[in-house]
């Protein structure tokens, strides 16, 4: 069984709070988590949670990349803290809990704060994902939703445009895959469409996803309240 949440922002300790929901509701440990982009790679918070508190995650951990990373130290922080979780690179297949997965991070452009250069997703992208075989995909993970799903605008970002990035219908007709999960508009969504259920998660500390070898899914409601007076700062920082 695998847990899937989305927009951490560097609250790690909502990763293993979910988990332990998750186990409790099971009675059975998890293969693994994988967080849907905006995990918060940043120095200071990954080494306040890692190294100074000596702390780790409950059960292995999977992530890709969203929007609001530290793109500048990328590639250093997923190389000093890999004893911690595994990055899935762009275009990367992956089987976990045997389902053959295809990894997208990254985001539609939005402006300069929101979508650093390297954060946004570009046609060569999807051109790498096109690239593999097309049974290498029957689940896809992204932190943006393809566009023209029908996922909502939210409030004050009408002027960014339609949500989700272009390239995704591709990826579909490759792939033909069962299901597809995002994160990045921090709301539910849940639609299926010419086969494919696009799953949309909030953010990591309303609720997660769990998902079976056998691609049962089941979509939990399930809110942690953590200390973080810091968050509305942080967000406004990171562009919200």
């Amino acid at each position: 069984m695998i847990l899937l949440l989305s927009d951490v922002h560097t609250l790690f300790a909502v990763v293993n709070a979910q988990i332990e929901h998750a186990e409790r509701r099971l009675g059975r440990p998890l293969a693994a988590a994988v967080v849907l982009g905006d995990m918060g790679l940043f120095e200071p918070e990954l080494r306040r949670f890692f190294r100074r508190e000596g702390q780790r995650f409950a059960r292995p951990v999977f992530f890709l990349e969203g929007n609001h990373e530290d793109f500048d130290l990328f590639e250093h922080l997923i190389g000093k803290y890999a004893e911690f979780f595994t990055y899935l690179p762009r275009g990367a297949p992956r089987e976990i809990d045997g389902h053959r997965i295809v990894a997208l991070g990254g985001s539609a452009y939005m402006d300069p704060a929101a979508t650093p250069p390297k954060a946004v997703i570009a046609p060569e992208d999807i051109e790498t994902c096109l690239r593999l075989p097309s049974s290498a995909g029957r689940v896809i993970l992204s932190h943006d939703c393809p566009a023209g799903i029908g996922v909502p605008n939210t409030p004050g970002f009408e002027g960014y445009g339609p949500p989700g990035f272009r390239g995704g219908e591709r990826l579909v007709a490759h792939f033909k895959p069962k299901l597809w999960f995002f994160g990045h508009h921090h709301k539910w969504f849940d639609r299926t469409t010419g086969g494919t259920r696009y799953v949309g998660l909030p953010q990591s500390w309303e609720g997660y996803a769990l998902l079976d070898p056998h691609r049962t899914l089941r979509l939990v409601r399930h809110a942690v309240n953590v200390d973080r007076p810091f968050l509305p700062g942080l967000l406004k920082m990171l562009g919200f």
